[in-house]
């Protein structure tokens, strides 16, 4: 019983996941980084320019250029990275501090409560300033260098900086806290049951998922959060890309009077705009960082915690 007690308190330490979190990150911005900037060019796109996400991707590409589509990927690959890092860390490090202490296990109440002290930390801390300065990035048009307002990831940081102060890189905080601790507080929760209920797996058991198998429990973890959170990514994209008028007003003065004036002017409709290529981004970008991410923390549940064969 004490072996048994013993190995069920073992874990994978923080700095593991967070390690296999910002291995995924990279690979899912190469891979779903076109989606990301279509998303966006919808949510901002305010006269109808765009007739879907078809459509807007081959403008995109007709009128800028195929590069176009990967618009932003330093600023968006380099946040994946970190954000992954501190997600799956933080989360670790707040879990620990919710387990029994004799069985090792940690309840749903506690799991949610991790997953979304996790998602705010991140979005304060990295996804504010690195997604204001990804969309300001991809919402200019235009195929002239010279022509665009911002040259690059670090020279359109310095000018949001020096035109809008520091405070102008956490436009839109308020809506990306709000989004991402529900996204993370709903993403491992669900992720978790998903892995118990398809595949018998839990943490600490020694088995290692098939790449196949993290792809699905994945992919499904990351279809919730973009449905229930689809205002807050609205109004956290319109924050995000407005800049001050020669008047020095803004339209939107904050989270509350975004939703507002978005629901006012455009329709209860237009606060889930971009959903669709949410749905496509979200989800496959879960099934891809779940699949490197698990197949690592597996490697290491297998070498340090047991030698149980794959699931």
């Amino acid at each position: 019983m004490a072996e048994e007690s013993r190995k069920t308190s073992k874990s994978i330490p923080p700095y593991m996941k967070a390690l296999s979190g910002s291995l995924g990150g990279v690979v899912e911005a190469c891979c779903l980084q076109p989606i990301d900037v279509i998303k966006t060019r919808l949510q901002l796109d305010r006269t109808g320019s765009y007739k879907g996400i078809i459509h807007c991707g081959s403008t995109i590409a007709k009128t800028e250029g195929v590069r176009a589509m990967w618009k932003g990927l330093t600023p968006f690959a380099t946040h994946l990275t970190l954000k992954y890092a501190l997600r799956m860390g933080s989360n670790a490090v707040l879990q620990s501090g919710f387990k029994d202490l004799e069985t090792g296990k940690i309840s749903h109440h506690g799991r949610m409560l991790s997953g979304f002290g996790a998602g705010v930390l991140e979005a304060l801390v990295i996804v504010t300033p690195f997604e204001v300065v990804k969309i300001r990035l991809q919402q200019q048009k235009g195929l002239s260098h010279e022509l665009l307002k911002y040259k690059g990831p670090i020279h359109c940081a310095r000018t949001i900086v020096r035109e809008e102060g520091l405070l102008g890189l956490w436009a839109g905080a308020s809506p990306t806290v709000m989004r991402n601790g529900t996204n993370q507080a709903a993403m491992f929760t669900a992720k978790n049951a998903f892995d118990g209920v398809l595949w018998n797996k839990h943490e600490g058991d020694g088995k290692a998922l098939l790449p196949w198998q993290s792809m699905i429990s994945g992919f499904l973890a990351g279809t919730v959060g973009p449905v229930c959170t689809g205002p807050f990514d609205v109004v956290k994209t319109r924050l995000m890309a407005q800049s001050r008028s020669s008047s020095g007003e803004m339209k939107y003065k904050g989270m509350f009077h975004a939703i507002k004036t978005i629901h006012t002017e455009e329709g209860i409709r237009a606060l889930w705009r971009g959903l669709l290529p949410r749905l496509m981004r979200i989800p496959p970008g879960q099934a891809i960082m779940w699949t490197v991410a698990d197949q690592i923390t597996g490697f290491y549940e297998r070498k340090y915690i047991s030698s149980a064969p794959l699931s």
